[in-house]
């Protein structure tokens, strides 16, 4: 299979990507948008066998602020503006006319954000993978599920949420339980080569737009909510999550109920990356959605 990695300008800057498969194909493309802000593509390439299997091109890139991608230290970059419009630049440097859209936690957000404030063309369908569309649901729900935690790490979260203090050895192990019960890992030797590869993740990036972990958004996206105006996306719209993804079954069925063309699939054995942790299911049931809406 064909991977092409390049450099796109932007601004001042570089965004970095990398294609899978032949852009020329009859098939429509998959443009990926990765989570955080601050994740990197590194966990998308999960999505190659795919390209593989099926001959569908698919793109991935480094938002800017992480990975192989420029990381100004310039804290009014970290904003959806930037995001979307490094989006749309990409989009136009690689002459994607029509693609299929799947962002995955934050690049959900991005993606939310995209069609219903810029409209833009030639987007065949969307995928909305153990994303949101309120901040303060997420919130909400994030804390409801730290009630599920022990007595310890429940007074440590507190704790670093009451005084700011974020670097408390308790509060960085209770939320380590958080996110390996609820998010993704552990990373062991035996898994794939491109989630133990060494990743830059964003973390001014991530601090500055969402805030210091999942549950406490802070920074600017913490007012986001789009649930209102999901009902203007008409592009049919595909939802995924996992039962005990950070995306809850209840923040999914937020976004499904407003949507006006959509299918949810729910995978009984995920957390918040399906396509990690029940691959083969996940690839099967995409499969099946990007051919039904080519």
């Amino acid at each position: 299979m064909k991977i092409q990695t390049g450099y796109m300008p932007f601004r001042e800057y570089k965004t970095y990507y990398r294609i899978v498969g032949d852009l020329n194909s009859e098939k429509t493309p998959l443009l990926l948008l990765h989570g955080g802000p601050g994740s990197t593509h590194n966990y998308f390439e999960v999505f190659d066998q795919l390209a593989e299997e099926t001959g569908r091109p698919i793109i991935m890139y480094d938002q800017l602020g992480c990975g192989k991608s420029s990381i100004p230290d310039d804290k009014d970059l970290w904003k959806a503006d930037t995001w979307v419009d490094e989006l749309k630049t990409l989009r136009e440097y690689l002459g994607l006319k029509q693609v299929h859209l799947l962002g995955q936690s934050w690049g959900g957000m991005l993606a939310i954000i995209y069609m219903c404030d810029h409209n833009p063309q030639g987007v065949k369908s969307l995928i909305l993978a153990s994303t949101l569309s309120s901040s303060r649901l997420w919130a909400q729900e994030q804390h409801r599920m730290i009630k599920f935690m022990s007595p310890e790490d429940q007074a440590a979260i507190t704790q670093a949420e009451s005084t700011a203090n974020y670097t408390a050895p308790g509060y960085l192990k209770a939320n380590e339980h958080f996110m390996l019960q609820h998010a993704s890992g552990p990373i062991t030797e035996q898994s794939p080569e491109f989630l133990r590869r060494p990743k830059i993740s964003g973390k001014t990036s991530y601090v500055t737009a969402w805030g210091p972990n999942e549950y406490f958004p802070t920074g600017n996206l913490k007012d986001y909510d789009y649930t209102d105006k999901l009902k203007n996306i008409t592009t049919p719209t595909l939802v995924t999550s996992g039962t005990d993804d950070l995306c809850t079954p209840l923040v999914a069925k937020t976004m499904v109920d407003q949507l006006p063309s959509v299918e949810w699939t729910l995978f009984a054995h995920s957390r918040h990356m399906a396509f990690i942790d029940e691959t083969a299911s996940y690839m099967k049931r995409l499969n099946k959605w990007l051919a039904k809406n080519d």
